[in-house]
């Protein structure tokens, strides 16, 4: 023992007179106490030794040396090596941490009495390892570079497990590209898991792979900002977290998931299931101000954004395809469709690019409980599918038959966009939610069977922007009101009414370009079965198939006997100029209407102007050519058959 403790004294006179670094290692762990933080060393007994608060065993003591590292306070680094690890821990935390290791399986758990936050460096490569670390004390887990897939999980499934309640950054470091992938034998709920808030941040790289459910699971909240992120393969959710989302700028790219693309649900606490209620808490919510988010979901049902409280988008871009089909939920027992992004509670949109694409059956584009309130952004939404029907025994997914009769749960029809809720109770509906548009550009699509392009289950208010419907249902549709007050729409629909509402249709402004079907659907249809109307007090109008039966027209209509098919027509009033080129089909009454006595040619050449409705339209327009044509006073709203009194269209909503 006398040679030890010789040896021992040697090496604090050694780093006392050159201020180096002692170096204890215990193993594949190195423990770095620099000789101005060392003071004195108590060897107690023959049996111990302890350094700075860290007291080690003698007979673990692999080596000690000294050498002229430098050591930076606050810090771990776990080297990966095939099949095994190092790890270094710096002196001043020495003694809060305890390291254990199996292979390339390393974990380290923080003393309670930590009051500093560490820095855990992962780097290198194994192709069996994981990284496991517990406490509760935040911390920063900076990725340089590390390959690490785990193989036979020894501490836990996952590739890298955090069991720390508290905020944890995850730093992939710029310039670097890091790739984790999880054990498939595990039972673990994500390949990078965090149990408390996670905030990723630099300019680096992470790709991820989930064999058994989430590719990143979070307990709490999840920000990011610069970093990109990759979830190539994930059994579950890509991203999975609760509380909040919250993206600034960096990239995401989510593909191959089981499930959902990212999902935000409500707080609450998994080992009891009880949550936080949405309206009494901010849980639940989406905020993304810049950034790039590309989601591939080929799930059934699946969601590519997927929100239990708001989602607000004022920047960033998106692009979200989804490719699954419709299903059965046999807990809820109703049909359930895939949607590009979804929320249980509103969406606030007010800037950005979105791009959502939905061809499965009963798809939908963007879809959301509450209100859907649009102030900006520039938003293109695509759906293909047809309806999708299952009534828990009957599975038809290009259903075609007629679903007047049959209970809305057993079908999920696909739409563009919609928002709001209409709730039965007996024989009476409470409708809530609904659409608000005050600005931005919206271009929808939909081709497959049923398919309406917007719709709200409550009322629709549109002041401004620019809207392009072209659908195979109902282009536009309210279940109770709808105001336009300003604004530039077009609203085509190829087997319904161009704008349908259930409720009264108040049109006071702005510039509308609407498409009905043959009789006897139309341009624009109110619901005079329940004695409801259209109201036309201002605006430019032009209405292809004619107006409801009964309208309440207080500015002066006009039409033609008849309308020439993709043909360029100009609509002049006063100074001003709207040209518009006529679809292939539609009804046979065309409406129109001014703030002064409009005149009409058709055949003309449009030469000048701003292009609107995805170029169908010309505002401002220079025209050339053309013949007149006649107009006729239009009154009462005739439906197909202008200047008397019509039919108008059949009941809206009715898939």
């Amino acid at each position: 023992m006398k040679k030890i403790y010789t040896s021992l004294s040697m090496l604090v006179l050694t780093i006392a007179a050159v201020a180096q670094t002692l170096n204890v290692n215990v193993g594949n762990v190195t423990y770095q106490f620099p000789a101005s933080q060392t003071g004195d060393m108590t060897y107690s007994e023959g049996t111990t030794l302890t350094i700075m608060g860290k007291t080690f065993n003698i007979e673990d003591i692999s080596s000690m040396k000294v050498d002229d590292t430098e050591v930076k306070d606050n810090t771990v680094n776990v080297a990966y090596n095939g099949s095994s690890a190092t790890v270094t821990v710096a002196g001043n935390v020495a003694q809060y941490l305890t390291v254990t290791q199996s292979g390339a399986h390393v974990s380290i758990e923080q003393s309670s009495d930590l009051a500093e936050e560490i820095t855990y460096t992962l780097s290198g490569t194994s192709t069996d390892g994981e990284f496991y670390m517990a406490g509760s004390y935040k911390a920063t887990i900076e990725l340089d570079g590390v390959t690490l897939t785990n193989v036979t999980p020894v501490y836990s499934g996952a590739a890298v497990h955090i069991q720390n309640g508290k905020r944890i950054k995850v730093k992939p470091l710029t310039g670097t590209t890091s790739t984790l992938t999880d054990a498939a034998g595990g039972s673990q709920k994500g390949c990078l898991y965090i149990n408390g808030h996670a905030e990723f941040a630099q300019k680096g790289t992470l790709n991820v792979v989930g064999n058994v459910k989430h590719g990143i699971k979070t307990g709490e909240y999840f920000t990011i900002k610069n970093s990109t992120i990759n979830i190539t393969s994930a059994v579950g959710d890509g991203i999975s977290c609760n509380q909040f989302f919250l993206m600034e700028s960096g990239t995401i790219n989510i593909s191959g998931t089981g499930d959902d693309g990212i999902q935000c649900d409500l707080e609450g606490t998994e080992s009891t299931g009880e949550t936080t209620e949405h309206e009494d808490e901010d849980t639940g919510n989406f905020y993304i101000s810049g950034g790039k988010i590309t989601v591939n979901c080929t799930a059934t049902a699946a969601k590519g954004i997927k929100s239990a409280g708001d989602i607000n988008i004022t920047g960033g871009t998106f692009n979200i395809t989804t490719t699954g089909g419709g299903t059965w939920d046999t807990d809820d027992l109703e049909t359930k469709a895939a949607c590009g992004i979804s929320a249980d509670g509103n969406i606030n949109i007010s800037g950005g690019t979105i791009a959502s694409t939905a061809t499965g059956s009963g798809g939908k584009g963007i879809k959301c409980d509450g209100f859907l309130t649009i102030t900006d952004g520039e938003i293109t939404v695509k759906t293909s599918g047809g309806l999708y029907y299952n009534n828990g025994t009957t599975e038809n997914s290009n259903y075609t038959g007629n679903t007047d009769n049959v209970n809305s749960d057993y079908y999920s029809s696909p739409k563009g966009i919609k928002a709001g809720l209409k709730t039965q109770s007996g024989n009476s509906y409470t409708y809530s939610g609904g659409i608000v548009i005050t600005g931005g550009t919206i271009d929808v699509t939909t081709t497959g069977r049923n398919g309406e392009g917007i719709e709200s289950k409550n009322t629709i208010e549109i002041s401004g922007g620019q809207i392009t419907v072209n659908s195979y249902d109902d282009a536009i549709n309210a279940a109770q009101d709808l105001t336009i007050n300003d604004g530039y729409v077009y609203a085509h629909a190829n087997n319904n009414d161009g704008i349908d509402t259930n409720g009264n249709c108040y049109i006071k402004g702005g510039l509308i370009f609407a498409i009905g079907a043959s009789s006897p659907e139309v341009g624009i249809d109110a619901n005079s079965e329940e004695q409801k109307k259209l109201y036309f007090t201002g605006g430019t109008l032009v209405a292809i198939g004619g107006l409801e039966s009964g309208s309440s027209l207080s500015q002066a209509c006009y039409s033609t006997s008849s309308w020439t098919k993709n043909t360029w027509y100009a609509l002049t009033y006063g100074n001003e100029t709207f040209a518009f080129k006529t679809p292939s089909s539609g009804g046979s009454a065309l409406v129109v209407s001014a703030a002064s006595t409009p005149s009409l040619m058709k055949g003309v050449t449009v030469s000048d102007g701003t292009s609107i409705f995805g170029g169908v339209g010309y505002t401002g327009a220079t025209v050339s050519g053309g013949s007149s044509v006649s107009l006729s006073n239009y009154s009462s709203g005739g439906g197909n058959n202008p200047g008397g009194p019509g039919g108008g269209g059949g009941p809206g909503g009715r898939f």
